[in-house]
């Protein structure tokens, strides 16, 4: 939190006025309280991404912030999760609000379906996304280090973040700076083409993207069982790995190297199954469905 905040808080409440907004949706801890300390006649929405949800009570930081989630509740007239993980997270460490609550799982967009095919100089390991401890990039790395006695294994990390030089460290001291490349960020569909198989090995997660996107374009997946992501495999959430377990994701990365027809199967039954339950227009009408929900009872309860 800063300065900064008061300033955008501002913004948002002006742009609400000037437009007369009937829907004032918030997603993430930052967005959803811009969006719920403004008072006026627009329905005020909040999607948690993580965000204070990653915090404990046991610290300062996150005994602020989660009591502070608790007073915002009031002034929500709806409350869309993206994942029935984080509708669980926020009641186990919140409260069950009391007012409307819907899951609707996030969705791509019919052009993402578009298949990616790994590039002729792809690496056998892409990571894509933010680089910090969070996301799981050291434990890859330690993964990468014990293949590394065995066969040797390529990998491609992209992003950029607050941890970006230890792990640039980390990958030294491992001796893996000639099989790993850290790359600056780029487009997601860009960067599928570099590796031959998706590794996300985040500690903590909501529903992430990154898989529904790779899911899409039939990009191979390697990920933790955390968060949302069991919802998105579904019948193939078995094959998920524990987070935070180096020997673990070697093993599965080396299973999968040395499989690739189970890999490519694996991959199209994913697509499938997120092209039928995860797409943007299935998105785009539950959400609308649940602002009119919420508006109705607004304005049953306002008259």
């Amino acid at each position: 939190m800063g300065f900064s905040d008061v300033s955008a808080q501002r913004h948002v409440a002006r742009r609400a006025r000037d437009t007369n907004a009937d829907v004032l949706h918030g997603h993430g801890a930052k967005g959803g309280a811009y969006a719920r300390l403004r008072g006026c006649a627009a329905i005020r929405v909040y999607t948690p991404h993580g965000g204070s949800l990653h915090y404990s009570r046991a610290t300062p930081t996150g005994l602020l912030y989660l009591t502070l989630e608790q007073v915002l509740m009031a002034r929500t007239e709806l409350f869309l999760f993206e994942s029935r993980y984080g509708r669980d997270a926020f009641a186990a460490k919140i409260g069950n609000p009391r007012s409307l609550v819907r899951v609707v799982h996030n969705g791509v967009t019919a052009e993402e379906f578009a298949e990616v095919a790994p590039s002729e100089d792809a690496r056998n390991v892409v990571f894509i996304g933010e680089l910090r401890l969070l996301k799981g990039v050291d434990v890859l790395l330690e993964a990468l280090a014990l293949l590394a006695r065995e066969r040797r294994v390529t990998a491609a990390i992209i992003g950029d973040g607050p941890n970006a030089r230890q792990f640039l460290a980390q990958a030294e001291r491992l001796g893996l700076n000639s099989s790993t490349r850290f790359l600056a960020p780029m487009p997601a569909r860009e960067a599928f083409g570099l590796g031959q198989l998706l590794v996300v090995p985040s500690r903590a997660e909501s529903l992430p993207y990154i898989v529904l996107e790779a899911a899409a374009a039939a990009v191979p997946i390697i990920t933790t069982n955390v968060g949302g992501i069991p919802e998105v495999f579904g019948p193939q959430s078995s094959r998920l790995i524990p987070p935070d377990d180096a020997p673990a994701l070697a093993r599965a990365i080396s299973s999968a190297l040395a499989d690739p027809s189970a890999l490519r199967n694996e991959a199209l039954t994913l697509r499938a199954r997120v092209q039928a339950e995860f797409s943007a227009d299935v998105m785009a009408d539950a959400v609308l469905a649940a602002y009119e929900e919420a508006s109705a009872r607004f304005r049953a309860q306002t008259n």
